[in-house]
């Protein structure tokens, strides 16, 4: 029996405007620092503001609120601003917010999805409460694909026929709750005409895959994020791997955190492999050898 991942994490929680909280998962963050002057970064997008020197480390910052559609930051309010150092996605990126509020410990299951009516282009990935105030969780994957576009070398994975037919034939399911990153993995399958099924939680996902066993299909290949509102990855690991109707399943957790203890949990709950987002030749190498178990070679 494999461990079971606590699901309480924390978050911190930040202004982007003067009322409105947001958060991100305190795995995602190196420090927090005051703004002071920064660098200018010629030819990049408009929301960066330059870089800065933080513990001898050239750190790009992003003004965070003109990213995703807020007002920008002016000169004015820059003195009483803070830089969120992160650790995402294979970069440490700054992000300049209006305030820090608090960090706060909050259980995956007191998630939610994003309501629908948001559109596509909404950055969030779930919405929580903290004492009777609306609390959204930012979408940090579709903030730095639009500000950082993944190089097409990353995105495309290159695979020889024979490798191809080892993975077509296998029941695949991707999950992440993020758009932008299911959509990163759909591309990456899609070019290489690999079929697969998708869901943007682990709660839909883990309905999938036991529909999956009763009509004699279980999925073989699971594709999974780690944070994810409802259930998260480790428990959805942890739940795949005491069901002996889903066991079998080899499981890939796909995560933007760029942290040794995401590994190290991943394994205690019952994955296969734990990698970082985003690269599609090591995905595919990851489940080839995942085709590999499944078929017994």
């Amino acid at each position: 029996m494999k461990s079971k991942a606590n699901q309480s994490q924390g978050l911190l929680l930040f202004h982007l405007s003067k009322t409105q909280l947001f958060a991100i998962g305190t795995l995602k963050i190196r420090e927090l620092v005051p703004y002071s002057q920064l660098n200018a970064l010629p030819q990049s997008h408009p929301a960066v503001m330059g870089t800065a020197t933080v513990r001898g480390q050239t750190i790009a910052v992003v003004d965070m609120a003109a990213a995703v559609g807020y007002p920008p930051v002016t000169e004015d309010e820059r003195a009483s601003c803070y830089i969120i150092i992160t650790d995402c996605q294979r970069m440490l990126i700054g992000f300049l917010v209006r305030g820090i509020d608090k960090i706060i410990e909050c259980n995956w299951r007191d998630i939610e999805s994003p309501p629908d009516n948001l559109g596509k282009q909404a950055f969030l990935t779930g919405v929580t409460r903290y004492q009777d105030r609306l609390v959204q969780l930012l979408d940090v994957e579709l903030l730095l694909s639009k500000v950082f576009p993944i190089r097409d070398d990353k995105r495309i994975a290159i695979l020889t026929d024979v490798q191809r037919e080892q993975i077509k034939p296998l029941n695949i399911l991707l999950v992440d709750d993020s758009k932008v990153a299911r959509k990163q993995l759909s591309d990456a399958l899609d070019a290489i005409n690999i079929p697969y099924q998708v869901a943007s939680n682990g709660k839909d996902a883990l309905a999938i895959m036991e529909q999956n066993a009763r009509d004699h299909r279980p999925v073989q290949l699971l594709v999974s994020d780690i944070e994810m509102p409802g259930l998260d990855g480790y428990e959805l690991a942890f739940e795949v791997k005491d069901n002996p109707a889903l066991s079998k399943a080899y499981i890939i957790l796909h995560t933007s955190l760029s942290s040794e203890i995401s590994v190290s949990q991943a394994h205690q709950v019952g994955a296969d492999e734990a990698l970082t987002k985003f690269d599609a030749q090591e995905l595919i190498a990851a489940m080839l050898r995942g085709a590999h178990k499944v078929s017994g070679n």
